[in-house]
């Protein structure tokens, strides 16, 4: 899988960027996809770190967006939610 990038309002470090690679990469299992798209963006908010994925699987774009007080927490919880969200839908499309 493909994981593409983008840090919005500031320029991620690339701990940062190995940490992200090897969560999202995590998802490859859940389904087929070839790409995964992160975007990191700064807010104006206390929990300021903002973390968005979009995965075109299973026909559809599923996207998981948080907020938290690090960029940690936010990838682990879109991630966590991502798996979830696809372990289901590859479920569905099962038993149909």
């Amino acid at each position: 899988m493909e994981i593409k990038i983008k840090s919005l309002k500031f320029d991620a470090d690339q701990k940062l960027i190995a940490f992200v690679e090897k969560k999202v990469s995590r998802l490859e299992k859940f389904c087929e996809s070839e790409t995964a798209d992160v975007t990191l963006s700064l807010l104006k908010e206390p929990e300021n770190k903002n973390v968005k994925i979009q995965i075109h699987a299973f026909g559809k774009e599923e996207v998981i967006e948080r907020n938290s007080k690090t960029f940690e927490d936010a990838v682990t919880e879109c991630v966590d939610i991502m798996k979830e969200k696809l372990t289901r839908t590859k479920e569905k499309r099962n038993e149909a």
